[in-house]
Formats: C-alpha cells, sequence, structure tokens
C-alpha cells in the first residue's frame, strides 16, 4: 500500500531571513518501513544557535514595539498557510511520523486553530490601573526578550504553535528547535512563517539536543526557555538555564489515569471513549489514558469489552485508508516500550497482544507494536509506576474511592487525570482531590482541551501553564509602575 514518493530535502537552519549553508546532512526514514529514505535535512552547530540569538536580541528592540494587532495579524496569515496546505503537508508527516493520515491532518488543523486563537487575543496586554493610599499604580506586561523554543517529536506541529504563537504574540523574537526525530513539515512551515515576519524574529536551528538545544538553553541573552517534552529532558534544561536564572515554562511527562465510578455504566460509548484516548498516535499523547482504574465489581465487564474492541485494531502505514494505528514514531522510543514490557512480564502480570498487522506491511517493517493489555498487576510495578508513551495499557481494579485517589495521586507525575461517573457535580468534587493540572469529567482524549484552557502539571509534570492567556502572561514579565498622588 506505499505510495510512490518523492525525496524531500529541507534546510533546518534559517537565521534573520536566511538559509544558513555550512550545514550537516541527516537522512530521515520512514518509521513504518524503517529502510525507506523520506528525505535529507540540514542541520545546525552550536554556531548557528549563537548567530541565531544574536539576530533575534538585534530584532527584539523593533518587534516589541510592533503593535500586537499587526503581530496577531501575522499568526492568521500563518493559520490561513497551513489550511491552504493541508493534504501535501499531512501527507509528509505521515511519512516522517508514522501516524495515520487523519491524526496528522489534525495535527495540521488544531495548529491552525490555535494559531487564529492567538491571532484574537489582540486585548490580552491591555495595563490595568489600580488606585490606592500610596497613589496610582499601572499593571502593564513586558516581553521577556529572545526566547528558545524546544519542540517535542510527538504532535510537533500544533505544540510548536502552542509554545511560537504566545511567545510572539508577547512581543518575543524567538530561536525554534524542531524536531530532530520529525523535523521536514514543521521546518517548511516555520520557514514560510519566518519569511512573512522581520528578519530576525524567528529564526530556526535544527540540531541534537546535546549541542543546539543546550546552547538554546545555556545562552546568556536567551531570557526564557518554553519547552514540551520528556520529565528527564526537562530536568537538564532547568540545570542548564539556572546559571542566568531564565524564566522556563515546561509541559512535562504524565502518567494520566481513568477512574471509572462503580455508577458508570460499561456502554460501547464508553468503551469507545477509552479506547481513542489510550491508543490514539499510537499512545504517543502526553495526556492520553496511560493507566486505567475500574471498580472491582466492573472490572471483568470491562476488561473483556476493551480487549474485543483493541482487538479489532489494524496496524501498518499511515496513508493507508484501512488502519486505526501507525508504528512508533522513533527507535528509542520504540526501545524504551519494549524494555518496559519485558521487564512487565517478569512481575508475572498478563501481558495480552491483541489487534492485527495490516496485510500491507509485517511487524518487522517498522517500529511495530500492536495494542497491549496489561491485567493482573500490582500499583508498584513499573507498567502502573512509569509513563510508556505507546500502545499499552494497564487495567486495574479497585474497591474504594478514598483508595483509588491515594492510588492516582501516588505518582511523581500530575498532568491529567479523568473521572468517569453519572453525576458529574459528583465528578467534579472528586476531581478536586485530584493532583493533577487538569481533570476531565467522562472524556479524555485528544480534543479534549481547547485552545484557551489552561494546560500544564503538577509535581514533575511541569511548570507554570500553557494554552489561553497564561501562555501569552507566562512569556512576560510583570511590571509596576506607581505614582504618588500627593506630588
Amino acid at each position: 500500500m506505499y505510495m510512490n514518493h518523492t525525496l524531500e530535502s529541507v534546510n533546518g537552519v534559517f537565521i534573520q531571513g536566511k538559509e544558513a549553508q555550512d550545514t550537516e546532512i541527516k537522512n530521515l526514514y520512514n518509521p513504518a518501513r524503517t529502510n525507506e529514505k523520506v528525505g535529507e535535512v540540514k542541520t545546525g552547530t552550536v554556531s548557528h544557535v549563537q548567530q541565531a540569538v544574536e539576530a533575534a536580541d538585534k530584532t527584539w528592540a523593533i518587534w516589541r514595539e510592533t503593535s500586537i494587532e499587526e503581530r496577531a495579524q501575522y499568526l492568521v496569515e500563518a493559520a490561513n498557510y497551513i489550511e491552504s496546505n493541508l493534504d501535501t503537508f499531512s501527507r509528509l508527516l505521515v511519512m516522517e511520523h508514522g501516524k495515520i493520515l487523519k491524526e496528522a491532518q489534525m495535527d495540521l488543523k488544531a495548529a491552525a486553530g490555535v494559531l487564529r486563537y492567538y491571532g484574537g487575543l489582540t486585548d490580552v496586554l491591555d495595563e490595568k490601573t489600580v488606585e490606592n493610599q500610596q497613589g496610582t499604580m499601572v499593571l502593564t506586561r513586558q516581553p521577556v526578550g529572545v526566547v528558545s523554543v524546544i519542540v517535542p517529536w510527538n504532535y510537533p506541529i500544533i505544540l510548536s504553535f502552542l509554545m511560537l504563537a504566545p511567545s510572539l504574540l508577547a512581543g518575543n523574537t524567538v530561536v525554534i528547535k524542531p524536531p530532530t526525530f520529525v523535523p521536514m513539515t514543521l521546518t517548511k512551515f516555520l520557514k514560510h512563517v519566518s519569511a512573512q515576519l522581520p528578519d530576525g524574529v524567528l529564526n530556526v536551528v535544527l540540531g541534537s539536543g546535546s549541542t543546539v538545544g543546550k546552547e538554546m538553553v545555556e545562552h546568556p541573552r536567551v531570557r526564557k526557555v518554553a519547552f514540551t517534552g520528556s520529565t528527564d529532558t526537562g530536568r537538564t534544561i532547568m540545570r542548564g538555564a539556572a546559571e542566568t536564572i531564565k524564566k522556563v515554562s515546561m509541559e512535562l511527562g504524565g502518567n494520566d489515569a481513568a477512574i471509572i465510578l462503580k455508577d458508570m455504566p460499561i456502554t460501547n460509548e464508553l468503551i469507545q471513549e477509552c479506547i481513542q484516548s489510550t491508543f490514539a498516535s499510537c499512545g504517543q499523547i502526553c495526556y492520553s489514558i496511560k493507566r486505567i482504574y475500574i471498580h472491582r465489581d466492573n472490572y471483568q465487564d470491562f476488561v473483556d469489552k476493551f480487549t474485543d474492541e483493541a482487538s479489532k485494531f489494524v496496524v501498518g502505514f499511515g496513508l493507508d485508508p484501512d488502519i486505526d494505528m501507525g508504528p512508533i514514531n522513533n527507535k528509542p522510543q520504540y526501545d524504551s516500550i519494549m524494555e518496559l514490557l519485558e521487564r512487565t512480564k517478569r512481575t508475572g502480570a498478563s501481558v495480552k497482544e491483541v489487534g492485527v498487522m495490516s496485510d500491507h506491511v509485517s511487524k518487522s517493517d517498522g517500529y511495530f507494536i500492536l495494542p497491549t493489555i496489561v491485567t493482573n498487576v500490582r500499583t508498584t510495578d513499573p507498567i502502573v509506576q512509569e509513563e510508556q508513551f505507546g500502545p499499552v495499557i494497564p487495567i486495574i481494579p479497585f474497591d474504594t474511592e478514598e483508595e483509588v485517589i491515594d492510588l492516582v495521586n501516588d505518582s511523581e507525575f500530575g498532568l491529567t487525570n479523568s473521572v468517569w461517573t453519572k453525576d458529574v457535580d459528583y465528578g467534579f468534587k472528586l476531581g478536586r482531590q485530584l493532583q493533577s493540572g487538569s481533570v476531565f469529567v467522562n472524556t479524555h482524549r485528544i480534543g479534549a482541551s481547547a485552545a484557551n484552557m489552561p494546560f500544564g502539571g503538577f509535581k514533575q509534570s511541569g511548570i507554570g501553564r500553557g494554552h489561553g492567556v497564561e501562555a501569552v502572561h507566562e512569556h512576560t514579565e510583570l511590571q509596576a509602575l506607581i505614582r504618588r498622588t500627593d506630588m
């Protein structure tokens, strides 16, 4: 089912309106067929980051004085560009990422929606005046300066613009690093957006985290780092940013739980919702369901129905219209999941692969993992305590609500959780006891988090909030101007 594909060639270093020439070439391969070359990308070095930061720093004085209405219009025009190239770029995204076509289209459409949302927030930086006994105080928000944006590989388009759009709107200039595993589609968009902006406002430097990423974090003229990715990388970024006390905002890992209360009927709709959250994009979503807690009275019924539905999945190449799930994006993540599954099997848990491979591929062609359901686990087992970030789900029974709240909160992660119940008000009451940045009631899937909803994590799942007005504020410094009234 493979279609002819024209090899792409993308320069991933774009500084002050110009492509860099002194770059290195990296080959990219299709994760659904690892011997199939998708294209070539040119990558940068520490020197390119230094040039990009210098360009962004010089341009900042101009960009910060550009009206917010004009800055917002650039975002709207970027949304138009995404929408007008949706078909071409969604197919390219499938080839380099592995996700199925409708998921690639969702990534792009959602990014356009994010850009339009922030393009409409032209009053988000309005000053506020407060009168008190000491005099008049004006509260204003100032851009921080040069911002480094480091993008993850799982949903590279929308996640880049969730960081980039509020930063540009706030009046910052940006150096952005696309993910090395999935750089082509995003870099093409970024280069177009950069070319529309004044030179130096948006600079692109593709490269490894250990060189390019490190310099983007440690450079003294970078004032803020915005990052979405793993908790381990987040720790490294915090250490690197500490020397110059940079602002950081980070959306990090999650081990998101779904709690299905005793009163919730085990309907087909419930099963479908849980299936979609668990296996969408092959489980490579920061806030997908990664552990399911179900009341013991309904446990076996849920496991049976969930297993039956997951068994219908067809896994294969993302452009095949007959498949439900693609491969893992990259070998390090594939190896991590397979190692976790081996550890899980050694605990005595039941590890059951379900679903089938498409007739058009074999499992050995790429980084394929079939939907995998884990039962008979202890709450202390690694499969429950760690984020698997793949199509693997442990299902765990509980007896009391007090017990399950403790089990869910017994984690260093706290990104999202969900409560499933017929009593929505009670779901909200219970949700307030869960230690996570978001709690969904009777939903928990991609699309449940709107652009205007503050999003971020408790504990080791992040610092700060993205999405919404809060994301713009994260890219500013709050300044108070005070005038005495008696002079």
